[in-house]
């Protein structure tokens, strides 16, 4: 009888033996061989992922309203940051496809055409077109060179009603980067009347809906904006 009770006793120590040894830590873990520092990290996801064609922007809505529920698997809520605000804008574009060309000849994730890309000193659109880091140099000088061009336009209409948009300052950086400042002066100064549209149909009215209320501090304006290596 003894034996039996004994039994029931060794066999739950045994295994709680074996799982405390199992976890327990090495005294002799050298945690210098799980650094990270020094190494050049890539967190690009692959290629499948990045190309799907589910709608991350209702995903996002819905993750803005529970934010404990994530229902899109690949891509974060970034809200209305200045990354957000570029990675809305490419995604419209491209789809967030650095090597993307269109029928027109725009290129990479942001679609930018040659003569742009000259004016922010980039005259090989070859080497462009594959070197996704100054693809995300030249979104930031364009947009710096746009913000200045239109620095007095958006003091000046920042916070007004045009046609039914609130008009903000990421709004007008996003329909100077689909049409140019020139065009957007003409929308502001227009009051709506004078809206341009490319030829895909999107339309100044319609960016400056669309990527309306980001946060676009960090972009500061530069005349002399360039994209440089």
């Amino acid at each position: 009888m003894i034996k039996k009770v004994g039994n029931y006793f060794v066999v739950p120590l045994a295994i709680c033996a074996t799982l405390f040894m199992a976890i327990k830590p090495s005294s002799s873990l050298n945690y210098s061989d799980y650094s990270t520092d020094g190494l050049e990290l890539d967190y690009t996801i692959s290629k499948d992922l990045a190309f799907n064609n589910q709608d991350f922007e209702t995903a996002n809505s819905v993750e803005l309203s529970n934010p404990f529920q994530s229902t899109h698997p690949y891509f974060p809520y970034l809200g209305k940051s200045y990354i957000g605000f570029k990675e809305a804008l490419a995604f419209k574009e491209s789809r967030g496809n650095y090597f993307s060309v269109n029928t027109l000849g725009y290129l990479g994730k942001y679609q930018f055409g040659a003569e742009t890309l000259k004016m922010i000193g980039i005259h090989n659109p070859t080497q462009f077109l594959y070197n996704p880091e100054l693809q995300e140099k030249a979104f930031l000088a364009n947009a710096e060179r746009n913000k200045w061009i239109l620095r007095k336009d958006i003091k000046r209409f920042a916070g007004k009603t045009i046609n039914g948009v609130l008009v903000t300052e990421s709004g007008i950086l996003a329909a100077a980067h689909l049409a140019g400042p020139g065009s957007v002066k003409k929308f502001l100064r227009s009051y709506g009347s004078h809206n341009v549209s490319d030829a895909y149909g999107s339309s100044v009215h319609y960016y400056m809906k669309k990527f309306s209320g980001y946060d676009t501090s960090f972009i500061e304006a530069d005349r002399k904006a360039k994209a440089v290596m």
